[in-house]
């Protein structure tokens, strides 16, 4: 009963693979082609953190490689790509950091030439209902953790990424109101420095 048992339950994966990686493959192209079809992205953001912070702003992103996330009090950050490096001010602290775009699990989303196919980008996890698609990305190599993709089916649109930072807290963004390819100012991703609030305040 047992071999009967196994022997079925074999046969059973074998005739389901095909199937399902036939489904698979036409889904992650649809995934491709969407986040290669994006030439801008505008959206106002909420964040929240497994360690329970929560965080607000607003997001402009420019292909390729130019992001700004904007955070709203009472989190006085600024985060700016222009392509070349990514400065992280935190005003809070007085702190600017650079931050090369290999380190971040997000550059997967900013890239023209995406191609999940094993061999630079793979998939370690994949899920999809009437209403959502979710796949779990991930670079063949260097160091960066995998993001989390979360789209709407019905239009197919990004709503919500999520990784887990290098202090391994899991951070997942999530957009609304999102616009798509409407014309940025270049100036939003030339970093220029800002005061913090309460600063400005305490000098008046």
């Amino acid at each position: 009963m047992k071999k009967i048992f196994a022997s079925t339950l074999i046969l059973s994966f074998l005739w389901a693979t095909p199937a399902a990686f036939t489904q698979t493959t036409s889904e992650l192209k649809q995934i491709e082609d969407y986040l290669n079809s994006i030439k801008t992205l505008q959206a106002r953001f909420v964040q929240n953190a497994s360690n329970g912070n929560v965080a607000e702003g607003y997001l402009w992103i420019e292909k390729p490689n130019k992001i700004r996330m904007e955070y709203t009090p009472p989190t006085n950050v600024l985060i700016v790509g222009n392509g070349d490096f990514i400065v992280y001010n935190d005003q809070d602290l007085d702190q600017i950091s650079h931050i090369d775009y290999e380190d971040i699990p997000a550059s997967l989303i900013l890239g023209n030439n995406i191609k999940i196919d094993g061999k630079s980008i793979k998939v370690i996890d994949f899920y999809r209902d009437s209403g959502t698609t979710i796949a779990t990305l991930e670079y063949t190599k260097g160091e960066i953790g995998p993001i989390t993709l979360t789209f709407n089916n019905q239009p197919f649109e990004l709503r919500q990424w999520k990784i887990i930072d290098p202090q391994s807290v899991e951070v997942t963004v999530s957009l609304y109101g999102s616009k798509i390819d409407d014309k940025i100012d270049e100036s939003l991703f030339h970093f220029r420095k800002q005061m913090n609030p309460l600063k400005i305040k305490k000098g008046r």
